[in-house]
């Protein structure tokens, strides 16, 4: 095993956007990072691409629904870093459904991705945390937790229990020294925009090294004068939704 004279951040979910520009911002801090995704080509591209601007990074692939998959990965690439400092679990399946279209087995299979994985990447990285009295656990929430839509039923369903999760994860954790919150991006995500990726990495970056306790269980990133409605553009719920107010 590396030795720990860095830190190491790994995220699950690894792909484009949020988790390459998080990515990014650890590994110039001098992060190692480890990433893990379903996919080896789209593993290899990122890799390669934060290696070539000098970032230390590793990769595993893993289907974060299933438990040996997830856990040989993690396991794979603490093995290979050293103990995990951050873990930043990314993962979900976005795919549109209403409550009643919606099967319940698709419900069960999704939840997999979109909450255990999330509390099985913790269960793997949290001991160790524990033991050394520092770290960092931030999952990636949304709107929907907070307001669901029925076109997203389950994705709606898994970011609710995301939240729960980690909010009980922060009142267990926090007092052992170590940092646990949900982020939820209220928008869509898109270079240059409100949403940037670089932007919203900047928030992880923060509440991962200088968290404001419990003030920071969950970010609601929402910038001023951005949609709401970001998932019902059309306004076809409006008269029954309550929005948050960030």
């Amino acid at each position: 095993m590396t030795g720990q004279t860095r830190k190491n951040c790994v995220i699950v979910g690894a792909g484009e956007g949020v988790s390459q520009a998080v990515a990014k911002r650890f590994g110039k801090a001098g992060y190692r990072v480890g990433l893990i995704s379903r996919s080896v080509s789209n593993l290899e591209t990122l890799v390669a691409d934060l290696r070539a601007i000098g970032v230390d990074a590793y990769w595993a692939a893993a289907n974060a629904g299933n438990a040996l998959e997830l856990s040989g990965a993690m396991g794979s690439l603490i093995g290979e870093m050293g103990a995990c400092d951050v873990l930043i679990y990314n993962a979900a399946v976005l795919r549109p459904g209403k409550p009643l279209d919606i099967a319940t087995d698709q419900i069960a299979t999704e939840f997999e991705v979109n909450v255990l994985g999330a509390h099985r990447a913790a269960s793997i990285v949290a001991p160790s945390m524990i033991e050394r009295g520092r770290g960092a656990i931030l999952f990636t929430g949304g709107g929907l937790s907070l307001e669901p839509f029925p076109e997203w039923t389950s994705l709606a369903l898994g970011k609710a229990a995301l939240r729960n999760l980690a909010i009980s994860l922060f009142k267990d954790l926090s007092p052992k020294g170590v940092h646990v919150a949900v982020l939820a991006i209220c928008g869509i995500v898109e270079k240059d925009g409100p949403f940037d990726p670089e932007l919203i990495a900047e928030e992880y970056w923060r509440v991962a090294t200088n968290p404001k306790g419990v003030a920071d269980r969950e970010v609601i990133f929402q910038p001023a004068g951005t949609d709401p409605f970001y998932n019902d553009p059309d306004r076809v719920h409006a008269a029954v939704s309550l929005l948050p107010k960030g």
